[in-house]
């Protein structure tokens, strides 16, 4: 089996291993971390939406009932800031919250942003392009989200440079086989982040604003309000999981295009929108998902029981031949593409549409009339680590 994580090879182009998973079967064990590998487009989609697989198991059983060791007491505050966040959340917890977040979180909120990401886009490309280029990465790709972002939360902006440090740090988690010291990082972020969110929402319970955390205070039903620490959790969750992908479709999206010119000189800004999730499908920013089975599921003629772990393939399923035609192409106008780059099911990510608005920017930015074609300086590095796929660099030149 050509999967392997931590080879950089496979890192560097994991989608060749992908087919022969593909080939090989419909669930493979996979000994190294224990887990049910899952590469098909059919079953990824399925598993998503089947509630007999969960990110938590704590809402049914105890670690003990489900065969499983508890995380070292330790690593405490990093999984509180992480379990109490939609992503890790199950139901009923997880409709409460999702409803109530999205009170505050609405389509009209990103309508509301709209000026402000292209403004942003604008000045950053204007940035680049003063400096005769430079890394697309860190000049323009990081700084777009982290700034919308804050923009959203009512973030000042003399503490901006603080957030993608703690995101970077607790997004190491997310790896396979995360090593102590990427635990110590994750943990000293979650109690830094955490403390100053929970000032912050201080400061609006007081002085109420327009912005997201004013709205998350403010949102009520007939169940009640959000507590503070799923506020909290809200607030990083839409960092890491908001930026994360918007970064890497932003440079993995660009590092695909140098490699296919004639799809680069086709796009216009006609075409952006389709062309967005198009680069999404074809070099997936999340390759891989983990879900706990909560009960005995059967993935072709593989039964997978309870208490065992699946690792839903993202990044195989994007690529697979049964759902997309030509799936190895990159196809700009391609229209018939239901990606999964976003989830799907109950964890569908609520921060798509504000994902979306911020790539049809930098890329309409880079690309705008009076802007000069982008040329790579050298072909990138990939970044260590599978799971959350993005490059170290990415230098260019007008």
């Amino acid at each position: 089996m050509g999967f392997d994580p931590w080879d950089a090879a496979f890192v560097a182009d994991p989608y060749p291993a992908y087919r022969e998973l593909r080939e090989q079967g419909r669930a493979l064990w996979w000994e190294a971390t224990g887990q049910w590998l899952v590469p098909h487009y059919a079953d990824v989609s399925a598993l998503l939406r089947d509630r007999r697989l969960g990110r938590t198991y704590l809402h049914r059983f105890s670690h003990e009932e489900f065969g499983r060791e508890a995380p070292p007491p330790g690593h405490e505050p990093f999984h509180v800031l992480n379990d109490n966040g939609l992503l890790d959340l199950e139901d009923p917890a997880h409709a409460r919250v999702r409803r109530l977040v999205s009170k505050a979180f609405t389509p009209r909120t990103v309508e509301q942003l709209a000026p402000a990401v292209d403004r942003l886009a604008g000045e950053l490309v204007g940035q680049l392009l003063a400096d005769g280029g430079g890394d697309l990465l860190t000049v323009v790709a990081e700084p777009l989200p982290v700034a919308v972002i804050a923009e959203l939360l009512g973030v000042p902006e003399a503490d901006r440079a603080l957030l993608r440090p703690w995101s970077a740090d607790i997004c190491g988690m997310y790896e396979l086989r995360p090593d102590e010291e990427t635990a110590r990082r994750a943990v000293r972020a979650s109690v830094e982040f955490s403390a100053y969110l929970r000032e912050l929402i201080a400061e609006r319970r007081k002085e109420p604003g327009e912005d997201l955390i004013s709205g998350l205070i403010a949102a009520h039903d007939d169940e009640g309000r959000l507590s503070e620490q799923e506020m909290i959790s809200t607030c990083v969750l839409l960092l890491n999981a908001g930026h994360e992908a918007t970064v890497n479709t932003t440079v993995n999206g660009w590092w695909a295009l140098f490699r296919h010119p004639e799809q680069l000189a086709s796009l216009d800004s006609e075409k952006l929108s389709t062309a967005v999730d198009e680069l999404m499908r074809y070099d997936t920013p999340l390759q891989l998902f983990e879900r706990w089975v909560l009960d005995d599921i059967r993935i072709g003629d593989t039964l997978i029981p309870r208490g065992a772990e699946v690792a839903l393939l993202f990044g195989s399923a994007n690529r697979d031949p049964a759902r997309f035609g030509r799936p190895d192409a990159l196809d700009l106008v391609r229209d018939d593409n239901p990606h999964l780059s976003f989830g799907a099911g109950i964890h569908y990510c609520l921060g798509a549409p504000l994902a979306r608005r911020e790539l049809t920017a930098s890329f309409g930015a880079l690309l705008a009339d009076g802007v000069p074609p982008l040329k790579l300086v050298r072909e990138p590095r990939w970044r260590d680590g599978y799971v959350i796929r993005g490059l170290d660099e990415l230098l260019v030149e007008f």
